[in-house]
């Protein structure tokens, strides 16, 4: 079963940092312009080592070098410090929904033991691309630490009240809707209770699959030089209850290019699905589709109902992502893209920056569970956990540990 144990974290002195300026979403969320915006509000905003990008000043440097660099000084500086002794990250996000309901997401932040997925312990539900994979991989190497944490769920019952700690945070800020919540728990009692519920358990891997696998090749890496028993066996993870009370899973949408001239999308989809023209409420939309029991398609002019006909989707998997790849392999030229958000699809397709977008439903953590124990994978981008954590609440370091 994993081993999960504390670790000496970095994090941003508050005393003179503003936290919702320093810290960021996670990199793969985050815009050119967003970027912009967020290290033109700081000169310690995370995004500057979490997503380096060339320096104009240095064309030939290598930004990974930079943001390594970046981190040094930081810490050097004391913008960064260091804790003291080995400690578990509790944190806790809550949101309020459209409907005005409250919700909550409480987790614990440690060092988990990487393992290969097939031998047990960790559980993968999706698979990855490959490009954002050797990104993470050069920026893992440059720097020498994980910069933010794979997001693991753990069937251990009772571990939301495990983490329900009634002192005053150590940190507290509100950015985006959310109010995040932080305690650094060094108790040893409490240490050993926390480390004694999760580990017993396999984790499955909801959100962060780059960054595991990425560290499971850091790791290989390190022990062909240096042999097993150093920092890179394990990778900073935040661990939440496997429970639908903790967790909220939103669908990731697709954006299609490169459709050829004369080409009978209806047609080509109405194989696959029975179609309907499709009379969008002003919000709850994704709601709306779950009732319907379809997808969408989101044209210029139009939007439609995809209900998918069963007899066409007998070998794949009952997810929305695995049928649309199957209706779409049927397309040649095509370029698919990933993006979250109704608005965002339907901006994309009036501006004629893509051909057409698809919404899809969310996967049920029901689903990501019986895939993961299963050993199978959903098809990239299947699932969008949110809240996010962000990135800058704490850093783990693989040479302090």
């Amino acid at each position: 079963m994993p081993a999960f144990e504390p670790f000496r974290g970095i994090r941003y002195d508050t005393r003179s940092l503003d936290p919702t300026l320093v810290t960021s979403p996670p990199y793969d969320v985050i815009s050119p312009n967003d970027r912009e915006s967020l290290v033109d509000g700081s000169a310690f905003n995370v995004t500057r080592i979490d997503l380096p990008v060339p320096d104009p000043a240095q064309p030939s440097a290598d930004p990974y070098r930079l943001a390594a660099a970046l981190l040094t000084t930081w810490r050097q500086d004391g913008i960064l410090v260091t804790d003291e002794v080995p400690a578990f990250t509790v944190h806790r996000m809550s949101s309020v929904d459209e409907d005005g309901v409250a919700h909550h997401t409480t987790g614990v932040v440690g060092a988990l033991r990487l393992s290969a997925p097939g031998e047990g312990e960790i559980l993968c539900h999706e698979y990855t691309t490959p490009k954002a994979k050797s990104d993470r991989l050069d920026l893992l190497g440059a720097t020498d630490a994980n910069l933010s944490a794979v997001w693991g769920l753990s069937p251990a019952a009772g571990l939301t009240d495990l983490l329900q700690l009634t002192e005053e945070p150590t940190l507290e800020f509100s950015a985006d809707g959310v109010t995040h919540a932080v305690w650094v728990v060094t108790d040893p009692s409490r240490i050993s209770a926390i480390r004694a519920a999760i580990e017993p358990h396999p984790i499955v891997i909801a959100d962060g699959h780059h960054r595991y696998e990425t560290s499971l090749a850091h790791r290989d890496r390190i022990r062909a030089d240096s042999g097993e028993g150093t920092a890179a066996e394990f990778v900073m993870c935040f661990v939440v209850e496997l429970s639908e009370t903790q967790l909220s899973v939103g669908p990731i949408h697709r954006l299609v290019t490169g459709l050829g001239f004369g080409v009978d999308l209806i047609a080509t989809l109405e194989t696959f699905f029975e179609i309907e023209p499709f009379a969008a409420p002003a919000t709850g939309v994704i709601h709306a589709l779950e009732q319907a029991g379809s997808l969408a398609l989101i044209l210029p002019d139009a939007e439609f109902l995809l209900r998918p006909r069963p007899e066409m989707f007998t070998t794949t998997r009952d997810l929305d992502s695995s049928r649309l790849d199957h209706a779409l392999a049927s397309l040649t030229g095509i370029d698919v893209a990933y993006q979250h958000g109704v608005e965002n699809i339907r901006s994309a397709v009036d501006s004629g920056a893509v051909d057409f977008g698809v919404l899809l439903r969310p996967v049920t953590v029901a689903q990501i569970i019986d895939i993961a124990e299963g050993g199978e994978r959903m098809p990239p981008k299947s699932t969008f956990f949110f809240p996010k954590p962000p990135t800058g609440i704490v850093l783990r370091s693989l040479l302090d540990n």
